[in-house]
């Protein structure tokens, strides 16, 4: 069976709304869905939208696939990050705040030396 987390249509005419629901990928696009992991309103005055992190996170490991658009919201709410980090480790992270602290150590130096 194929999971996808895609966008379930709600909302009245020209006032759509949508639910970010994970559904088995064979189901119509407002057919039955296995979870509800948040919502996305579109409107363009007031985009909202919420995501259970926690519930992507499972379901992006077990192997859903997430739509176009599913996938751009978890990219600002930061969960394709999460995701690679843990697949990765967190030493990608790190790098640059790494490269910072030598970088102020280095100046520290400098000054320090300049000062003597």
């Amino acid at each position: 069976m194929s999971v996808k987390i895609r966008l379930r249509r709600m909302g009245a005419r020209n006032q759509p709304s949508y639910r970010v629901v994970v559904v088995d990928s064979r189901k119509k696009r407002d057919g039955a869905y296995i979870e509800k992991i948040g919502y996305y309103d579109p409107k363009p005055e007031e985009m909202h939208y919420k995501i259970d992190n926690e519930r992507a996170i499972y379901w992006l490991e077990k192997g859903a696939i997430p739509s176009d658009t599913v996938r751009s919201l978890f990219k600002k709410e930061g969960i394709l990050q999460k995701i690679h980090e843990n697949k990765f480790g967190k030493a990608t992270s790190k790098a640059p705040a790494e490269k910072s602290e030598k970088a102020k150590d280095d100046k520290e130096e400098k000054a320090e030396d300049s000062a003597e």
